[in-house]
């Protein structure tokens, strides 16, 4: 909810959407029209889709459960890398680092790195000085 809008507009729709959908049982159960009702303002639809999506193979595939595993986490739908290391280092307390353009940014200032960052190589030399 937060992609491109400020936390002040974001917490009434929160708050809302976790009044309508307490669970991820309740959230998977929703019609998608309804939760795409909760989201109307906010934009970035496919984000809501892929909740939802993710909701329902969450409660199908995974008793419930977030998965703990990099690998389950990102077959979820709207799941990337930085997704998948937020929820495992902030939920899960695993040793994972989130990086975001910013993050990157300052990685490659600190370690002087001018590698393409758009390649496999790029991306496993951030990890690694992250």
């Amino acid at each position: 909810m937060l992609q491109q809008t400020q936390v002040p507009t974001v917490i009434p729709y929160y708050e809302r959407f976790l009044e309508d959908f307490p669970t991820v049982e309740a959230l998977a159960a929703a019609p998608l029209d309804r939760v795409l009702a909760h989201w109307q303002g906010l934009g970035y639809y496919a984000r809501a889709r892929n909740l939802h999506a993710a909701a329902r193979i969450v409660v199908e595939q995974h008793d419930g459960q977030v998965p703990r595993e990099r690998t389950a986490l990102r077959a979820l739908p709207g799941i990337g890398p930085y997704i998948a290391a937020a929820v495992l280092s902030i939920a899960y307390g695993q040793d994972e680092a989130a990086i975001d353009t910013n993050i990157a940014r300052v990685l490659c200032r600190l370690y002087d790195y001018g590698g393409d960052l758009t390649r496999a190589e790029g991306k496993r030399a951030l990890q690694a000085y992250a």
